[in-house]
């Protein structure tokens, strides 16, 4: 017999989203709320994440509105020396297990329903033991995954395998127990950089890679996403700088690269993908080793010594180790709503930072009682796949800004949370540089906004 779970607020998907919408709920509102998650604690794709992987971005930008992830470290060894410290995947699971512990279930308003699933109607299914757990008609139900991203370690490969092709994704490429003459990394995204660069500094020579990439992409220059408002609201103000004079999506990212703001792999080739995650000029250096690119279109098939593309084939070692990087990673579902009757779906709000804009939806259901007021200070926004896309997504997230940083209370709810990037703390000191980044984005910001919102209906 199903028992009923007793509580305001049921969140779907313990991950990113749904602690950093619990964490700024329960913090601001005395509410109850359970969490269910398929999987076996908090953390959500972290949870299966491949060893050697990291954040692109700074810790500071990440987790929950509350407690900081890591300690706000500037680096001063490495290549990264001046940049912001990066959680690698074992701090970001031990970060959101303190949290769960030491905050939320300590606080004794917030549950965990473990290796469970929400079927729909209210309904939890254990995986373990099978039983039924059913959520009050008062609950609300927040869904927490409508945005979940595919990774490779649960992702069946895009493409066909056949015979005794040896075809791994990406979590097992740090198990295997001797070297292969040849390494064969199939996509395009954060994960296949992430995967050349672990090889490369691991001893693999470059001329050992062969670097399947149906796209080129665009990437954020990571000195420039800091938490350090004179530096990111100047590379803001340099995005609306370009934005302004930009006669097409493809202008405005060689304008941003002339100002320092992306960059990319191969400067002969125009990239066609702008998911923008931040790259190090010491990681682009690395890649940029890697001479054998195969620009063939999406692999078909892999077979023992070829691959077969849209586009033609390529021979590869009989020995090859080919590396599946090629899920999909972001989810393009269409923007709806955050708050409708039946359920409060999280999507990002402020363009390409989703802990921040979980954390914001949480501040705001707390805080506010009427949904289309709190639609009209939070509407949604898309990731980007193109340039046109990173356009729209930045003209949403500008708009979107404009609204929720109207209100008083939210403004000086975000200058206190380092999970906003734009954010400028009250005890933070002027200085010329700030100075000059507040002025130029504000006077460029109108014009920038309208451009952007041309650019991205492009095509």
């Amino acid at each position: 017999m199903a028992h009923t779970v007793d509580a305001d607020y049921l969140v779907v998907g313990a991950g990113a989203t749904g602690m950093a919408f619990t964490d700024a709920l329960v913090d601001h509102a005395d509410v109850r709320v359970a969490m269910v998650d398929r999987r076996h604690d908090v953390g959500g794709h972290w949870l299966d994440a491949y060893p050697f992987v990291r954040l692109h971005q700074a810790s500071a930008f990440y987790g929950v509105a509350s407690t900081l992830l890591g300690h706000g470290h500037v680096q001063d060894r490495g290549p990264e020396t001046g940049l912001q410290e990066r959680a690698t995947v074992a701090e970001i699971c031990a970060y959101y297990q303190h949290v769960l512990t030491n905050r939320m279930l300590e606080s004794g308003r917030v549950e965990l329903l473990a290796n469970c699933d929400y079927v729909g109607d209210r309904q939890i299914v254990s995986r373990i033991s099978g039983e039924h757990v059913a959520v009050s008609q008062r609950c609300r139900i927040v869904d927490a995954r409508y945005l979940a991203p595919d990774i490779p370690a649960r992702t069946p490969a895009p493409f066909a395998v056949a015979g005794d092709a040896r075809v791994i994704p990406v979590n097992d490429l740090a198990r295997l127990t001797e070297a292969a003459s040849q390494y064969v990394v199939l996509g395009s995204g954060k994960t296949a950089t992430d995967v050349c660069i672990w090889l490369l500094t691991a001893g693999v020579d470059p001329d050992a890679i062969c670097w399947v990439r149906p796209r080129d992409p665009w990437m954020l220059n990571r000195a420039l996403i800091q938490p350090d408002p004179a530096v990111f609201l100047g590379m803001a103000a340099d995005v609306m700088d370009a934005a302004v004079a930009a006669t097409s999506p493809h202008d405005l990212f060689l304008r941003m690269e002339a100002a320092g703001v992306v960059v990319r792999i191969d400067r002969s080739v125009t990239p066609t993908m702008a998911k923008t995650p931040t790259l190090a000029t010491w990681e682009l250096d690395l890649l940029r080793t890697i001479e054998h690119v195969v620009r063939l279109g999406r692999v078909r098939l892999v077979e023992r010594g070829r691959v077969i593309l849209a586009d033609g084939s390529v021979t590869i070692a009989e020995d090859a180790v080919v590396v599946h990087c090629a899920a999909s990673g972001l989810q393009y579902a269409p923007l709806v709503p955050i708050w409708r009757p039946s359920v409060i779906t999280l999507q990002p709000i402020r363009a390409g930072f989703p802990c921040f804009g979980a954390a914001l939806a949480g501040y705001v259901e707390a805080t506010r009682t009427d949904d289309g007021e709190k639609n009209r200070l939070c509407p949604p926004t898309p990731y980007s796949d193109t340039p046109a896309d990173w356009a729209a997504m930045n003209a949403h997230g500008t708009r979107a800004t404009m609204a929720f940083g109207s209100e008083p209370d939210i403004a000086a709810w975000a200058n206190r949370v380092p999970l906003n990037p734009a954010r400028i703390p009250p005890d933070h000191g002027r200085s010329d540089e700030l100075d000059d980044a507040v002025d130029r984005l504000r006077s460029q910001t109108r014009s920038g906004l309208d451009r952007l919102a041309a650019l991205s209906r492009w095509g």
